[in-house]
């Protein structure tokens, strides 16, 4: 039968208990009319799995597979054309469901449904075999590998909407800073903004991933853990245009006191998540200057198409950390240590299944 991997459940509190990884047994499962059978090559860790093992997310469950990314080829499809026009195609999985297109969020009635380890959808990636209806899925880039298409759906989709729905500033020219730089989403976001002509300038507290954020494209970075890092950031700023136009921010904690500094009267922050607490203060300087806090959490399936679309465009390739071998329980642990730890430069990937395709540069 094929094979999946879920968290097992033990005695703990939310916060202090830490899931165990199992290895189980699913069914197969036949497709109907519109939907289509995918063999997965690859899937990707977020830090939402993470969150899943310390039962810190709504809807933990134990019976449905973890992780939302994930890449593979359609191996079955359903009887109407629609679907079978998918047949033998590299596709890349749609992470979440129940948001076609609206700008101001999830038009379902239920709530949007984010693939992987939760009550919300039975679906998730981390498993040989995945049943997903169509119009959930797009071809994967050709240009792109298997485990670096695999990199793409959550952490891709959610700075997309970061970058290009919400700071308003993805234009050539503008001076963009990314906090945080290393996990997937701000990476994403920096070889997004890059691509879109901006001037980006990020945060870190490690100089060696400054040094390759600037590898990638990166016109600058601060060492967060300077008290005056937000100075030393003007400093950076080319001398026509010394402010920031929008921050893209995943921490939150001081962001917007010291992002006041040097944002743009109007200037925005689009907070994608507060890994330093759950609050932001908001100072009355920011209010002076009009700048705007917007939240943002991941985005619709039409903004999906439109990241694809530019990713092949623009031939953008996503950082890959390190990638695991097969369904390996005790490899696969490795990759939530490192993220644990904030220790990876780019995406924690697995490799279902590395003999499927075993040619070097293959797309799968």
């Amino acid at each position: 039968m094929p094979q999946a991997v879920t968290i097992k459940q033990i005695p703990g509190k939310p916060g202090q208990v830490y899931y165990p990884l199992q290895l189980t047994e699913v069914p197969e499962v036949e497709p109907n009319a519109t939907e289509v059978v995918v063999q997965l090559s690859a899937a990707a860790l977020n830090h939402r799995d993470l969150f899943i093992r310390q039962h810190l997310y709504p809807g933990t469950t134990f019976e449905v597979p973890l992780f939302s990314d994930g890449c593979g080829e359609v191996i079955r499809a359903g009887s109407s054309a629609e679907a079978q026009r998918w047949l033998h195609k590299c596709i890349v999985v749609n992470p979440g469901l129940g948001w076609e297109s609206a700008p101001e969020g999830p038009e379902s009635p239920t709530g949007y449904k984010i693939l992987g380890g939760t009550k919300a959808t039975p679906l998730g990636t981390l498993q040989q075999f995945l049943c997903i209806d169509h119009r959930e899925i797009e071809e994967a880039p050709q240009h792109l590998s298997a485990i670096q298409s695999a990199a793409l759906p959550l952490t891709g989709l959610t700075a997309w909407r970061a970058v290009f729905t919400k700071s308003e500033n993805a234009k050539p020219g503008r001076n963009i800073l990314v906090t945080g730089i290393g996990g997937g989403v701000a990476l994403m976001a920096l070889l997004f903004a890059t691509a879109a002509g901006c001037n980006v300038f990020v945060t870190s507290g490690s100089e060696e991933k400054l040094s390759k954020a600037k590898h990638l494209g990166a016109k600058g970075g601060v060492i967060y853990k300077n008290e005056d890092w937000n100075k030393m950031l003007l400093d950076q700023l080319p001398g026509e245009r010394k402010w920031i136009d929008a921050i893209i921010d995943g921490a939150g904690g001081d962001i917007v006191e010291k992002g006041a500094k040097f944002l743009k009267s109007g200037g925005i922050i689009v907070s994608y998540g507060m890994t330093l607490g759950p609050k932001v203060s908001f100072p009355m300087q920011a209010v002076l200057k009009n700048i705007e806090i917007r939240g943002s959490t991941m985005g619709s399936r039409s903004e999906f198409r439109d990241m694809i679309s530019f990713i092949k465009a623009k031939q953008i390739v996503p950082v890959i950390s390190r990638t695991v071998k097969g369904l390996n329980i005790e490899q696969i642990e490795g990759l939530f240590d490192e993220m644990k730890t904030g220790a990876q430069f780019g995406k924690l990937v697995v490799d279902i299944n590395p003999e499927a395709f075993p040619e070097k540069g293959s797309r799968l």
